[in-house]
Protein backbone atom coordinates (compact mmCIF):
# COMPACT_ATOMS: atom_id res chain seq x y z
CA UNK A 1 0.00 0.00 0.00
CA UNK A 2 0.98 3.65 -1.25
CA UNK A 3 1.96 5.50 1.73
CA UNK A 4 0.59 9.62 1.21
CA UNK A 5 3.11 12.17 2.64
CA UNK A 6 0.10 14.97 4.32
CA UNK A 7 1.19 18.32 4.12
CA UNK A 8 2.79 20.24 6.79
CA UNK A 9 0.73 22.99 8.64
CA UNK A 10 2.04 26.45 7.96
CA UNK A 11 -0.57 28.36 8.95
CA UNK A 12 0.77 29.51 12.01
CA UNK A 13 3.93 30.86 10.97
CA UNK A 14 2.04 32.64 8.66
CA UNK A 15 0.48 34.08 10.87
CA UNK A 16 3.14 35.08 12.68
CA UNK A 17 4.66 36.48 9.94
CA UNK A 18 1.84 38.72 9.12
CA UNK A 19 1.18 40.24 12.54
CA UNK A 20 4.42 40.17 14.01
CA UNK A 21 7.17 42.56 14.10
CA UNK A 22 10.71 42.09 14.07
CA UNK A 23 12.63 42.32 16.93
CA UNK A 24 14.62 45.76 15.90
CA UNK A 25 11.07 47.01 15.34
CA UNK A 26 9.92 46.28 18.71
CA UNK A 27 12.67 47.71 20.43
CA UNK A 28 13.00 50.89 18.16
CA UNK A 29 9.64 51.57 19.74
CA UNK A 30 10.04 51.02 23.34
CA UNK A 31 13.14 53.08 22.91
CA UNK A 32 11.27 55.87 21.37
CA UNK A 33 8.51 55.83 24.14
CA UNK A 34 11.22 55.65 27.40
CA UNK A 35 12.84 58.67 25.24
CA UNK A 36 9.56 60.47 25.34
CA UNK A 37 8.52 59.70 28.75
CA UNK A 38 12.20 60.71 29.89
CA UNK A 39 12.05 63.98 28.01
CA UNK A 40 8.62 64.78 29.25
CA UNK A 41 8.41 63.24 32.88
CA UNK A 42 11.40 62.78 34.18
CA UNK A 43 14.29 65.16 33.65
CA UNK A 44 11.16 67.74 34.27
CA UNK A 45 10.68 66.07 37.92
CA UNK A 46 14.78 65.68 38.58
CA UNK A 47 14.87 69.73 37.41
CA UNK A 48 12.23 70.78 40.23
CA UNK A 49 14.33 68.82 42.93
CA UNK A 50 17.67 69.74 41.51
CA UNK A 51 16.56 73.51 42.00
CA UNK A 52 15.07 72.85 44.99
CA UNK A 53 17.96 71.81 46.89
CA UNK A 54 19.96 74.39 44.95
CA UNK A 55 21.02 76.43 47.18
CA UNK A 56 21.58 73.33 49.89
CA UNK A 57 19.04 71.63 52.60
CA UNK A 58 18.84 73.96 54.86
CA UNK A 59 17.22 76.66 52.38
CA UNK A 60 14.93 73.85 51.21
CA UNK A 61 13.70 73.73 54.49
CA UNK A 62 13.15 77.45 55.22
CA UNK A 63 11.55 78.15 51.93
CA UNK A 64 9.01 75.24 53.23
CA UNK A 65 8.15 76.19 56.50
CA UNK A 66 8.22 79.97 55.71
CA UNK A 67 4.85 81.34 57.58
CA UNK A 68 2.94 82.06 53.73
CA UNK A 69 3.94 78.59 52.58
CA UNK A 70 2.72 77.07 55.35
CA UNK A 71 -0.62 79.19 54.82
CA UNK A 72 -1.09 78.38 51.77
CA UNK A 73 -0.05 74.37 52.71
CA UNK A 74 -3.11 74.66 55.10
CA UNK A 75 -5.46 76.40 52.95
CA UNK A 76 -4.94 73.88 50.15
CA UNK A 77 -5.96 71.31 52.64
CA UNK A 78 -8.81 72.64 53.91
CA UNK A 79 -9.99 73.37 50.33
CA UNK A 80 -9.59 69.65 49.24
CA UNK A 81 -11.09 68.55 52.65
CA UNK A 82 -14.32 70.81 51.35
CA UNK A 83 -14.62 69.90 47.54
CA UNK A 84 -13.63 66.40 47.90
CA UNK A 85 -16.52 65.19 49.87
CA UNK A 86 -18.87 67.66 48.21
CA UNK A 87 -17.83 65.94 44.81
CA UNK A 88 -18.10 62.62 46.77
CA UNK A 89 -21.60 63.03 47.58
CA UNK A 90 -22.53 64.90 44.19
CA UNK A 91 -20.72 61.86 42.37
CA UNK A 92 -21.98 58.73 43.79
CA UNK A 93 -25.85 60.28 43.38
CA UNK A 94 -25.52 61.45 40.24
CA UNK A 95 -24.01 58.08 39.02
CA UNK A 96 -26.72 55.97 40.90
CA UNK A 97 -29.41 58.13 39.48
CA UNK A 98 -27.91 57.72 36.13
CA UNK A 99 -27.01 54.28 36.17
CA UNK A 100 -30.49 52.74 38.11
CA UNK A 101 -33.58 55.20 36.86
CA UNK A 102 -34.66 56.74 33.46
CA UNK A 103 -36.09 59.99 33.72
CA UNK A 104 -36.34 63.39 31.10
CA UNK A 105 -33.59 65.41 30.88
CA UNK A 106 -31.04 62.30 31.68
CA UNK A 107 -28.67 62.74 28.80
CA UNK A 108 -27.88 66.55 29.83
CA UNK A 109 -27.40 65.89 33.32
CA UNK A 110 -24.80 63.50 31.77
CA UNK A 111 -23.80 66.51 29.62
CA UNK A 112 -23.76 68.98 32.90
CA UNK A 113 -21.18 66.42 34.33
CA UNK A 114 -18.65 66.79 31.53
CA UNK A 115 -19.14 70.58 31.48
CA UNK A 116 -15.73 71.22 33.33
CA UNK A 117 -13.89 69.36 31.38
CA UNK A 118 -15.44 71.24 28.25
CA UNK A 119 -14.95 74.96 29.77
CA UNK A 120 -11.51 76.41 30.64
CA UNK A 121 -10.96 76.78 34.38
CA UNK A 122 -10.01 80.20 33.95
CA UNK A 123 -13.04 80.80 32.73
CA UNK A 124 -14.85 78.61 35.64
CA UNK A 125 -13.37 81.17 37.64
CA UNK A 126 -15.05 84.14 35.91
CA UNK A 127 -18.25 82.98 36.04
CA UNK A 128 -17.71 83.09 39.64
CA UNK A 129 -16.63 86.18 39.72
CA UNK A 130 -19.42 87.59 37.30
CA UNK A 131 -21.98 85.73 39.53
CA UNK A 132 -20.72 86.85 43.06
CA UNK A 133 -18.14 89.68 42.55
CA UNK A 134 -18.50 93.39 44.12
CA UNK A 135 -20.46 93.98 40.44
CA UNK A 136 -21.73 90.86 39.74
CA UNK A 137 -25.57 89.21 39.86
CA UNK A 138 -25.40 88.86 43.19
CA UNK A 139 -22.82 91.20 44.63
CA UNK A 140 -25.19 94.05 45.57
CA UNK A 141 -26.57 91.94 48.04
CA UNK A 142 -23.76 89.82 49.38
CA UNK A 143 -22.41 93.13 50.00
CA UNK A 144 -25.27 94.42 51.63
CA UNK A 145 -25.30 91.46 53.90
CA UNK A 146 -21.56 91.47 54.59
CA UNK A 147 -21.23 87.92 52.51
CA UNK A 148 -17.59 87.60 50.86
CA UNK A 149 -17.43 85.00 48.28
CA UNK A 150 -15.01 86.10 45.72
CA UNK A 151 -11.29 86.86 47.14
CA UNK A 152 -12.20 84.69 50.15
CA UNK A 153 -12.14 80.89 51.06
CA UNK A 154 -15.90 80.53 50.08
CA UNK A 155 -15.24 81.44 46.41
CA UNK A 156 -11.82 78.90 46.13
CA UNK A 157 -14.25 76.11 47.45
CA UNK A 158 -16.85 77.33 45.00
CA UNK A 159 -13.91 76.99 42.34
CA UNK A 160 -12.49 73.70 43.07
CA UNK A 161 -15.76 71.86 43.55
CA UNK A 162 -16.69 73.16 40.07
CA UNK A 163 -13.42 72.21 38.31
CA UNK A 164 -13.34 68.94 40.39
CA UNK A 165 -16.94 68.02 40.09
CA UNK A 166 -16.94 65.23 36.92
CA UNK A 167 -13.83 63.19 38.24
CA UNK A 168 -16.34 60.45 41.04
CA UNK A 169 -19.39 60.79 38.73
CA UNK A 170 -17.27 59.54 35.45
CA UNK A 171 -15.44 56.66 37.28
CA UNK A 172 -18.46 55.73 39.30
CA UNK A 173 -21.23 55.99 35.57
CA UNK A 174 -19.53 53.21 33.59
CA UNK A 175 -18.70 50.86 35.89
CA UNK A 176 -22.46 51.05 37.60
CA UNK A 177 -23.49 51.03 34.40
CA UNK A 178 -22.03 47.23 33.53
CA UNK A 179 -23.05 46.06 36.85
CA UNK A 180 -26.69 46.71 36.16
CA UNK A 181 -29.12 46.58 38.63
CA UNK A 182 -30.49 43.13 39.13
CA UNK A 183 -28.66 42.90 42.76
CA UNK A 184 -30.26 46.21 43.82
CA UNK A 185 -33.63 44.51 42.78
CA UNK A 186 -33.36 41.50 44.10
CA UNK A 187 -32.18 42.67 47.43
CA UNK A 188 -35.43 45.05 47.64
CA UNK A 189 -37.39 42.00 46.59
CA UNK A 190 -35.97 40.21 49.91
CA UNK A 191 -37.25 43.14 51.89
CA UNK A 192 -34.20 45.65 51.56
CA UNK A 193 -34.94 49.27 51.96
CA UNK A 194 -32.61 51.74 50.19
CA UNK A 195 -30.16 52.68 52.60
CA UNK A 196 -29.46 49.17 53.64
CA UNK A 197 -29.43 48.21 49.61
CA UNK A 198 -26.97 51.05 49.12
CA UNK A 199 -25.23 50.13 51.73
CA UNK A 200 -25.01 46.22 51.67
CA UNK A 201 -24.73 45.89 48.31
CA UNK A 202 -23.85 48.63 45.58
CA UNK A 203 -21.11 50.27 47.72
CA UNK A 204 -19.07 47.32 48.13
CA UNK A 205 -19.06 46.69 44.27
CA UNK A 206 -18.22 50.14 43.81
CA UNK A 207 -15.73 50.69 46.49
CA UNK A 208 -12.33 50.33 44.17
CA UNK A 209 -13.67 52.57 41.56
CA UNK A 210 -15.31 55.32 44.21
CA UNK A 211 -11.75 55.08 45.71
CA UNK A 212 -9.73 55.73 42.33
CA UNK A 213 -12.11 58.74 41.42
CA UNK A 214 -11.83 60.04 44.96
CA UNK A 215 -7.81 59.80 44.60
CA UNK A 216 -7.92 62.28 41.09
CA UNK A 217 -10.49 64.21 42.78
CA UNK A 218 -8.38 65.08 45.52
CA UNK A 219 -4.94 65.29 43.12
CA UNK A 220 -6.71 68.21 41.06
CA UNK A 221 -7.95 69.44 43.80
CA UNK A 222 -5.01 69.90 45.44
CA UNK A 223 -2.97 71.12 42.25
CA UNK A 224 -5.90 73.49 40.62
CA UNK A 225 -4.11 76.76 39.73
CA UNK A 226 -6.30 78.40 36.78
CA UNK A 227 -9.90 78.92 38.37
CA UNK A 228 -7.80 79.37 41.81
CA UNK A 229 -6.34 82.19 40.22
CA UNK A 230 -9.37 84.53 39.07
CA UNK A 231 -11.33 84.44 42.72
CA UNK A 232 -8.80 84.42 45.28
CA UNK A 233 -7.28 87.48 44.78
CA UNK A 234 -3.51 86.22 45.66
CA UNK A 235 -3.45 87.62 49.40
CA UNK A 236 -0.69 86.18 50.77
CA UNK A 237 -1.38 84.26 54.26
CA UNK A 238 -4.93 84.35 53.32
CA UNK A 239 -5.82 83.28 50.00
CA UNK A 240 -3.09 81.86 47.96
CA UNK A 241 -2.67 77.79 47.43
CA UNK A 242 0.27 76.18 46.71
CA UNK A 243 -0.06 76.79 43.49
CA UNK A 244 -0.68 80.14 43.59
CA UNK A 245 2.27 80.25 45.76
CA UNK A 246 4.62 78.98 44.01
CA UNK A 247 3.26 81.50 41.05
CA UNK A 248 4.51 84.40 43.43
CA UNK A 249 8.08 83.26 44.44
CA UNK A 250 8.87 82.65 40.80
CA UNK A 251 7.88 85.96 39.81
CA UNK A 252 9.63 87.36 42.67
CA UNK A 253 12.94 85.55 41.42
CA UNK A 254 12.73 83.46 44.65
CA UNK A 255 13.56 80.56 41.88
CA UNK A 256 15.12 78.12 44.69
CA UNK A 257 12.14 78.58 47.34
CA UNK A 258 9.30 78.25 44.20
CA UNK A 259 11.08 75.00 42.92
CA UNK A 260 11.20 73.99 47.01
CA UNK A 261 7.29 74.19 47.40
CA UNK A 262 6.75 72.71 43.75
CA UNK A 263 8.67 69.85 45.04
CA UNK A 264 5.87 69.40 48.26
CA UNK A 265 3.49 69.01 45.04
CA UNK A 266 5.59 67.05 43.39
CA UNK A 267 5.93 64.92 45.66
CA UNK A 268 2.10 64.90 46.89
CA UNK A 269 1.66 63.93 42.95
CA UNK A 270 4.17 61.25 43.16
CA UNK A 271 1.87 59.89 45.80
CA UNK A 272 -0.90 60.20 44.46
CA UNK A 273 0.32 58.05 41.39
CA UNK A 274 1.30 55.56 43.43
CA UNK A 275 -2.48 55.41 45.72
CA UNK A 276 -4.04 55.47 41.70
CA UNK A 277 -1.71 52.43 40.55
CA UNK A 278 -2.43 50.66 43.99
CA UNK A 279 -6.27 50.87 43.08
CA UNK A 280 -5.92 49.90 39.63
CA UNK A 281 -4.00 46.67 41.20
CA UNK A 282 -6.26 45.85 43.49
CA UNK A 283 -9.32 46.58 41.27
CA UNK A 284 -8.20 44.38 38.65
CA UNK A 285 -7.44 41.61 41.47
CA UNK A 286 -11.22 42.15 42.60
CA UNK A 287 -12.83 42.49 39.55
CA UNK A 288 -16.34 42.92 39.29
CA UNK A 289 -18.50 39.49 39.07
CA UNK A 290 -22.18 39.11 39.50
CA UNK A 291 -22.88 37.77 43.24
CA UNK A 292 -24.73 34.53 43.86
CA UNK A 293 -28.43 35.91 44.30
CA UNK A 294 -28.46 32.98 46.86
CA UNK A 295 -25.69 35.21 48.92
CA UNK A 296 -27.73 37.88 49.07
CA UNK A 297 -30.00 37.55 51.55
CA UNK A 298 -26.70 36.96 53.99
CA UNK A 299 -25.35 40.58 52.64
CA UNK A 300 -28.37 42.20 53.46
CA UNK A 301 -28.60 40.67 57.13
CA UNK A 302 -24.70 40.92 57.35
Amino acid sequence: MTSIALPTTTAPRAVTRATGESRLVRWTLIAMALAFLALTLVLPLALVFAQALSKGLPAYWEAIKEPDALSAAKLTLLIASIAVPLNLAFGVAAAWCITKFDFPGKHVLITLIDLPFAVSPVISGMIFVLLFGAHGWFGPWLLAHDIKIIFAVPGIVLATTFVTAPFVARELIPLMQEQGCEEEEAAIVLGAGGWQTFFRITLPNIKWGLLYGLILCNARAMGEFGAVSVVSGHIRGETNTLPLHVEILYNEYAFAASFAVASVLTLLALVTLALKSLVEWQQRRSSYHPADPEALPERIVA
